[in-house]
């Protein structure tokens, strides 16, 4: 397997866009979601779209394989939700790992088939890890200010399990996404770090924030900066931002980004801003035309997409991505 590192060297990496977009398009029943293993599972289960890498394998290698077709470099294993705190929600705690070690297997088996084809284009799986249902620097009850609902302990005991399970999987990097609570992401790469202890191993690791809103700040409280300081402590391979925002309204934060560090950079931003039925509008053509001025500006080592993409928008990121010299890592003084 090509180092990651040496191939952001020389060219901008693409990531790929939405699995919940795609999934969509299956218009998946609650039985296709139980399929026979659970057909008699005492909750409901559908929406459990990390589950159908259990029922519908298929489906989820297919997703993986058209987005590889569409140029991409990078695929997210289907484990966005794949941690014991979001599982409790369907009463699937226990399934954790599997969920986890199956998804990798499966996102690992499309890459190797598309790196045979062409050596020259290595392809790379990254473990989504996403930040949990609940926050652990704000309260849910507006009325008790001090109250949490997780603790920093129960978050890396949950993030441990998953990491293990897409490592033994697997995946060549890690993928902290989505990250609304720099103290979940901390927990995240807490855990992380201590699996990679244990093992006496070193996986990259991708981590990306969340700007809200036009504050341009996290949704605990956190501008561009401070997020950056928060994590930087860890030798990182990238640090970025993802989902909230489209290209557009991304871009003076990523710009700010990659003038403050010496990672390299992603993005993967949401086709727009969704409508008043909460779809994405925003066409391949759109979107293509907004990355072009993050190249233009070399803001960007890995570029992709987040809610509301699929392989059409990857396909248009893609074909601009490659008229372009990747960023340069500034010199912090």
């Amino acid at each position: 397997m090509s180092n990651i590192k040496n191939v952001l060297e020389n060219r901008i990496l693409v990531l790929d866009g939405a699995m919940g977009t795609m999934l969509q398009r299956y218009n998946f029943s609650e039985e296709d979601f139980r399929g026979d293993r659970f057909k008699d599972y005492p909750s409901s289960l559908k929406g459990n779209n990390d589950l159908l890498s259990l029922t519908q394998p298929q489906a989820i290698a297919e997703v993986h394989r058209q987005y590889f077709e569409a140029g991409a470099d990078i695929v997210e294993t289907n484990t966005f939700s794949g941690t014991t705190i979001a599982m409790a929600d369907y009463n699937m705690e226990n399934l954790v790992y599997e969920l986890n070690f199956e998804s990798a297997k499966i996102a690992k088996k499309v890459a190797e088939e598309f790196t045979a084809a062409n050596p020259n284009k290595p392809r790379f799986v990254a473990g989504s890890i996403g930040p949990t249902n609940r926050t652990a620097s704000l309260s849910p009850d507006v009325n008790r200010p001090e109250y949490r609902a997780i603790t920093f302990e129960d978050l890396r005991a949950a993030y441990k399990e998953q990491v293990e399970a897409l490592i033994d999987g697997g995946v060549d990097l890690l993928l902290v996404e989505t990250i609304f609570d720099t103290l979940n992401a901390k927990a995240a790469l807490f855990a992380i770090e201590e699996v990679k202890e244990e093992r006496q191993l070193d996986i990259p690791i991708m981590v990306s924030g969340t700007i809200t809103d036009a504050s341009g700040r996290t949704l605990s409280g956190q501008t561009v900066e401070a997020f950056l300081i928060s994590i930087s402590h860890i030798p990182l391979l990238s640090v970025g931002f993802n989902c909230a925002l489209g290209a557009e309204q991304l871009h003076p934060y990523l710009k700010r980004l990659a003038q403050e560090t010496q990672f390299y950079t992603s993005a993967h931003p949401n086709a727009g801003l969704p409508n008043a039925f909460g779809e994405y509008d925003q066409s391949p053509a759109e979107m293509q035309q907004l990355i072009e001025d993050y190249l233009k500006e070399s803001l960007i080592n890995i570029i992709g997409g987040c809610c509301g993409t699929n392989p059409e928008h990857i396909k248009a990121i893609a074909e601009v991505a490659s008229k372009y010299k990747p960023r340069k890592n500034p010199v912090i003084a």
